[in-house]
């Protein structure tokens, strides 16, 4: 998360399977308003944003000052501008074809990931917003892993690039982020997916062994916070799970006071599990679980506010292993999560919603897609703190 915007999706070798698809994170930008409540000029409001010129599908995944909304459309990495939400492109860098854009910085410093489909790999990228480049950060993953990226208002950007969690500041790398001591043996970051305003950076950490006395594999994937500066050692998350590969615990986005936010995911045979999870300062217990929605069974949290307590994800109903409904998730940070209204279709479509975003000044950023068809449209929902409501079971 950061100052203003941000984002992520994921990442690692050993962890691919789980991971890849989990991580998205976002957030945000604007003044502040009491938390979980909505400044007094908003206008409640769900809109379609308009895609790319002659594309379609899209969702947005972070916010910019100004009402600055960016994401993707028709899979190429966009920004949205102005009243009427006009379309921007965000240049690929050079040989990839397909991307998002994640975050901004207060100066205008965006970064994103952008996939190669020849060979499925990925990198992060920076653009400066008015250039006509992109600029890869990291070396391409391994085939089929996302990076996630994320910058502050500030401009520090922070990815995991090699297999090394690094952060960098105009362009050059200040820091490499250890894995925690007590992490076990063959573990890596494998997902930097949130930095906010002072700097303080959350991911996920990943690794696996062969215990040979028990004949068993241990896995353990968790979420780890590395504070700002370098100056202390990072701090792994309590886990209500750990050590086996249906397992894996994802920190998603971490606010201005250190608030983490992210999921519990379970997946064995044809049992899928999503966990709402909540960890804070000084990180010494284990993550709270906000709860569900009436009529859903499963829970994820993917981006935050700021400063105002609010964190956005997606409620999910599964039928064996596939996810059959899903509805945006608003939580103010106390309380129950609720949902939020589905935006206006074409005449017998069935929307079902995902939100990745939140910002300081209310805004709710998406995605909307028809169960019929898998037609899919950027969504924006303002004031959405005033739609929020608790669907029947």
């Amino acid at each position: 998360m950061s100052g203003f915007a941000m984002r992520g999706t994921t990442a690692a070798a050993g962890a691919a399977v789980l991971l890849t698809g989990l991580i998205t994170t976002a957030g945000p930008a604007s003044a502040a308003a009491p938390a979980g409540t909505a400044p007094a000029a908003c206008t409640p409001a769900v809109e379609v944003l308009p895609a790319l010129p002659g594309q379609s599908g899209g969702a947005v995944r972070g916010f910019g000052a100004a009402g600055l909304a960016l994401g993707e459309s028709g899979g190429r990495p966009a920004y949205w501008t102005g009243a009427e939400h006009t379309a921007h492109a965000v240049p690929l860098p050079a040989g990839f074809d397909r991307g998002r854009a994640t975050a901004v910085s207060a100066a205008g410093l965006l970064v994103g990931t952008a996939v190669r489909t020849a060979d499925r790999t990925s990198v992060a990228f920076t653009h400066q917003l008015g250039s006509a480049v992109s600029t890869a950060l990291t070396a391409p993953s391994a085939p089929g892993v996302e990076v996630a990226a994320d910058v502050n208002a500030s401009g520090r950007v922070v990815a995991v690039d090699g297999g090394v969690g690094k952060e960098w500041l105009n362009g050059r790398v200040v820091r490499e982020l250890p894995v925690p001591a007590d992490a076990i043996a063959g573990s890596e970051v494998v997902a930097l997916t949130g930095i906010n305003k002072r700097g303080d950076i959350v991911g996920t950490v990943s690794g696996s062994y062969f215990d040979s006395a028990n004949d068993i594999q241990v896995t353990k994937t968790f979420p780890v916070v590395w504070p700002a500066g370098g100056g202390y050692p990072p701090y792994s998350l309590e886990v209500w799970n750990g050590y086996h590969a249906s397992f894996a615990t994802l920190g998603r986005d971490i606010d201005d006071r250190g608030r983490v936010v992210g999921l519990e995911a379970y997946h064995y045979r044809n049992d899928p599990r999503r966990t709402p999870a909540v960890w804070k300062k000084p990180y010494e217990a284990l993550p709270t679980d906000p709860g569900r929605v009436p009529g859903y069974g499963h829970l994820e949290f993917d981006g935050s506010s700021p400063t105002t307590n609010v964190a956005v994800g997606t409620a999910t109903e599964f039928e064996e292993s596939y996810a059959t409904s899903y509805r945006a998730v608003h939580w103010s940070g106390a309380g129950a999560p609720r949902v939020l209204p589905a935006p206006a279709v074409a005449p017998g479509a069935v929307p079902l919603t995902r939100a990745f975003a939140a910002a300081d000044d209310d805004r709710v950023g998406g995605t909307v897609t028809d169960r019929q068809s898998q037609a899919s449209d950027a969504v924006l929902w303002t004031c959405a703190s005033k739609q929020a409501y608790t669907p029947e079971g």
